[in-house]
Formats: C-alpha cells, structure tokens, sequence
C-alpha cells in the first residue's frame, strides 16, 4: 500500500489529485487497486498516511516518534504531533456482517433502521449473551454503528426492536426460507421440543410444566424448533410454559401446509411427539412422518406377532404392513384427469428395527452399577443394626426400599428381611426379561417403500440429532437463551427468533472454521481483539487504522472467506445506556 500522488494541467489549470493505492498480481501481472482518495486531506493528514505506512508493521513505534517529538518541539497542538490510541473493536462485527450476508441474514432483515437494529441483536448474542442494556455496553466497545450504518440506539430501541421482531417474524422467517429454498420446497421437515426455566415469576408466557433442563419449582417457557433435513431453523415457536409436545405439533403441520410445504412432505419427531392423534392429522393433509416407538409398544407388536426378537440384529431389518384404504375426495380433487376406477390405494407402516450391540453392553453395565450401590446401601443398613440394638429392621427396610424405587430396580430386584440382617433377592427370569429388549429400538414410518428405502428412513430419523445440537448450542454451548431479561409475550417470543437467527450464523461458521483446535466462543473472542488504531493530528483530526492481524485473526478470516478492512472511516454513533449502575 502507497501513497500516488499526481498533477495534471488542463487549459492552464493545474489539479492536484492524491490516492491510497495498493499494488498486487494477479495471474503474473502488476495490478494497482484505488483504496481511497486522499484528495481533499491536508498536507498534515498525507503525511500522517505516509508516517503510518512506513510504520505499519508495528504501529506502536508511532507513539515513541510522538513522544520525541513533542519532547523537542513542545506541545502537541502546537506543534501538529501525532497521538495514537486504541479504537474501536472491529474484528468481529466485521465478520459476523459478511456471514449474515452470506447466508441471506440482512436481506430478510431488511436495509431499515429496525432491520439493522435487529442485525445487532443477533451479533451481540454471539460475540457476548445478555440482557439488552449489556447489547448497547457491547456497542460502545465494538464499531457496531459503523458497520451495519445505525445511527445511535439505547435500550429502549432494543425492546422496541423486539416488538418489531415478533410483529414481522413470520415474513422474516418467510424471506429466510425463500432464500434457502428459491424454487423447490424441501419435502422432509425436523421437528423437536425443549423448555427453557425461570428464576421469576413475571414472564408472560411463563407457567409449571415438565421441565427438560430438571429444574423443580421453576417456571418455564415452551420452545418448537422447526429445521429442514440439513438441520437448518426454519422457525421457531414459543408456547406457554405447561404446553405439552404433542399440542405443540399441530402448529407446525398448519405452518407447513401454509408457508413452507411442497406437493408431499415429511415430518421427523421422536416417539413423544408423533403418536396416533399427529399420524391421522398428517394424513389428513396427505403427509408422511417418521417416528419411533417406545419399549411398551414394541413389546406389544412382538406379543401380537407383527415383530419378532430376533429380526433384532446389528443390522437394519425391516417389516412393512400393507392395507388398502378408500381415496379421499380431496385426493380425487388433486388429479381429476387422472381419475379411475380404482376408489382404493395401498396405504405402507413399516417397521425398520435393529439393535445397538454397544448400546446393549452400557445398559446392563447401568444396570449392575446400580445394583452395586443398592448392595452398598443395604450393608450400610446392616451395620448399623449391629451397631444400634434399638435399631428397628422395619425402618432400615423402608429406606432400602426407597432407594429401590429411586434406582428403578424393583421389576427385578426385591428386599428381604431375616431377623435383623437385610438382604436382596435377584429374580433372575423378570432379569433377563428386563434385558431382552436393550439396546433394540424400532423406527415407525408410513412413507412408501419405492420412494424411500430403510437406510435412507433411518438416517432421517436420525438427524433429529442436529435439532437437539442446536437446542445444545442455543441454550448453553454458546447463544445462553437464559436468563431471559424480558417479561411481555412479545418480547419473550422475539429473544427467542433472535438465538435462532444468532444460531443460523454460528452454524455457518461451524462449517467455515471446520479443522480450527478453538470453539466458536474462542474464536469469536479472539476476533475482537482486532482493534482500531485512532491517530488524532492536531488535537482534532482523527485518521482510523486497520492493524495488521495477528496470525489467529487472519487465519479465522481466511477460512471465513471474509476479507478484512484495509481503510475505516468512523462516524462516531451515539450509543448510551439510560441506566446507570449504582454508585
């Protein structure tokens, strides 16, 4: 990078002109680059470019120039010196801004004040989680402004960000999905279901439910994540608090059917989110569903002689169920020039099995560590007996039993009581009726066999894994979804829109930085050291300088494909915080 200056006269008038160049090659031959125009600078300012060109390398050595200067010539504003600070940090929102154009981030957002407030919302909770007021601290540090082009925000535009999140979520998600899918609609949906608790009691939507994180006593709030196979959010859903999965899957066929569907969908969702009630709605709407099914139920097939034991082997084997079933009029109604005279059709549930012979050795290991400590329990209790004449036998068996019950061993395992001494007793054929199952599951699906074939279902159910990675991410790994520092609906339901879109961003990077020995976290921090160098000329003139990177930095950036920064201009946003700490 260099400084070209020229002259030119024309009909007697002399122009002056001056411009930041960088030279480089390209396929062997010497290009030049305009970087910048210098034009309209002071000569002060061009020499001030100059003196941090020849010292780009280690800018630190410009305040050692400054100080012997001003200790020759006197006062820095007198004598035109050079000061040298650290600016704002532009690592990170620089990146983060590329990536969200990549994936179709701002687009969806919109070029609006709102949009770009919006676009903050989501950087802030990848580079650092908090409340809204902490958003705004974050902006004062890092060139947020100067970047996404805001004018200057407070907490209060943050919340009122919020409500225009929650009003315009569905366009936006609509925008998103549109992005990713320009012509053909994906046929194959991921659906799943968490909860997320409170420490208060104010939230609107938060109410007592079953609760995923094991947290009794606390107040919770219910969220759907809908995905596409490639385990990409689509959209999210929040629901009051005591809202069960099954309630909660409804919305999502109606918001297929309406805004992301094709001629012929399918929804994946484990065994506690697609039971009989969900497969007759999906068929109503002529979709398809891959599910699982418990222990209880395979037993039952097996008893009614639809599965046998041993079709579970390491290997998939599958069982496919055949009936005809009368078409529907709305089917008739879909292809009318195709009507026959059939008024039947051949309706598939297929059955694809297998055991995990891995999964078999840790469940009985589980089993025989519990019953280690069940044995440790009971001779504690005898001890105690020997050692405590008064001690009652009926009291030490209630409390071995307890911890029976609480180690779910009684199917198998009971207590027995001999004068004053406890023992266990092993039932040895519900033992091994208790085993028969582990490690064997089975995955349910009515999709037909010409269209799919078992390897395929199976690896459908099994994505479901990317929905719970992203729950993963979203509510500890890296976004923090709680505390949630908001109590109106709305707002609750746009904190929760913006970690799906934060995790939409932290997924890309996921794949961009694949091979990087940091997490995303690490990364994220390490990219916010890249910092503004403010030169001030005069005591009023201030020049922005991009340092060199260090190693990591430049290497986070090469693999992002995002390029950085060679020249910044600053225009020095207001951003302020309303709330003040306590003294």
């Amino acid at each position: 990078m260099h400084i070209d200056k020229a002259t030119t006269t024309i009909k007697g008038k002399t122009y002056n002109r001056t411009l930041l160049r960088e030279t480089f090659r390209e396929k062997g031959k010497v290009k030049h680059r305009t970087i910048a125009n210098l034009s309209k600078c002071s000569e002060e300012e061009i020499a001030a470019f100059k003196l941090v060109l020849k010292q780009k390398k280690d800018l630190s050595k410009l305040q050692s120039l400054c100080d012997a200067a001003n200790a020759e010539k006197g006062d820095i504003q007198k004598t035109g010196g050079i000061k040298l600070q650290q600016g704002l940090s532009i690592g990170a929102v620089t990146l983060l801004h590329s990536v969200a154009k990549d994936i179709g981030l701002c687009d969806a957002l919109g070029n609006t004040e709102e949009g770009k407030l919006a676009l903050w919302q989501i950087f802030a909770r990848v580079i650092d989680q908090g409340s809204r007021l902490s958003a705004v601290r974050l902006a004062e540090s890092h060139a947020a402004c100067d970047i996404l082009g805001l004018k200057g925000f407070d907490e209060d535009s943050l919340y009122e960000n919020l409500a225009w999140l929650a009003e315009n979520q569905s366009s936006i998600e609509d925008k998103l999905f549109k992005i990713l899918y320009p012509e053909k609609k994906p046929d194959l949906f991921l659906y799943d279901v968490t909860s997320s608790y409170f420490e208060g009691v104010q939230n609107a939507l938060a109410d007592f439910g079953y609760n995923r994180d094991g947290k009794k006593g606390k107040m919770q709030i219910v969220i759907g994540l809908l995905c596409d196979k490639e385990g990409r959010p689509v959209s999210i859903e929040v629901f009051q608090g005591n809202t069960s999965d099954l309630t909660t899957f409804s919305n999502q066929i109606k918001k297929v059917q309406e805004r992301f569907g094709g001629a012929s969908v399918s929804f994946v969702g484990d065994g506690g989110m697609i039971k009989k009630p969900q497969i007759k709605e999906l068929s109503e709407h002529d979709f398809h569903y891959i599910t699982s099914i418990g222990k209880a139920q395979i037993r039952k097939l097996i008893k009614q002689d639809v599965l046998q034991l041993e079709l579970f082997d390491k290997n998939l084997v599958e069982v496919i169920e055949k009936k005809e079933v009368p078409i529907s009029d709305k089917e008739e109604d879909v292809l009318p020039e195709k009507k026959t005279d059939v008024s039947t059709r051949i309706e598939y549930t297929r059955y694809i099995v297998r055991c995990n012979p891995q999964r078999r050795v840790e469940m009985e290991e589980t089993r025989q560590s519990k019953l280690a400590r069940l044995e440790k329990k009971v001779a504690k209790e005898n001890e105690y007996l020997i050692a405590h004449p008064l001690g009652t036998i009926a009291r030490a068996r209630r409390d071995v039993v307890a911890k029976l019950k609480k180690l779910k061993l009684q199917k198998w395992v009971s207590v027995e009581a001999n004068d004053r001494t406890l023992s266990l007793k092993i039932d040895e054929e519900a033992h091994m009726e208790e085993r028969r199952l582990d490690g064997c599951y089975a995955i349910k699906t009515n999709i037909d066999p010409a269209q799919l074939d078992k390897e395929t279902i199976h690896g459908r159910y099994k994505d479901l894994a990317s929905v719970e990675k992203a729950f993963r991410v979203s509510k500890t790994e890296v976004l923090e979804m709680r505390p949630i520092y908001v109590r109106k609906e709305s707002s609750t339901r746009a904190h929760a829109f913006v970690v799906m879109m934060a995790y939409r961003i932290v997924q890309e990077l996921a794949k961009r930085w694949n091979g990087v020995d940091r997490k995303i976290q690490e990364s994220i921090d390490e990219l916010s050291t890249l910092c503004l160098h403010e030169l001030t000329l005069k005591g009023e003139k201030k020049i922005s300088i991009v340092p060199e990177p260090r190693e990591m930095v430049a290497t986070l950036f090469k693999l992002a494909g995002v390029s950085i920064p060679k020249v910044f201009i600053t225009k020095g946003a207001n951003v302020t915080t309303k709330i003040k700490l306590k003294k």
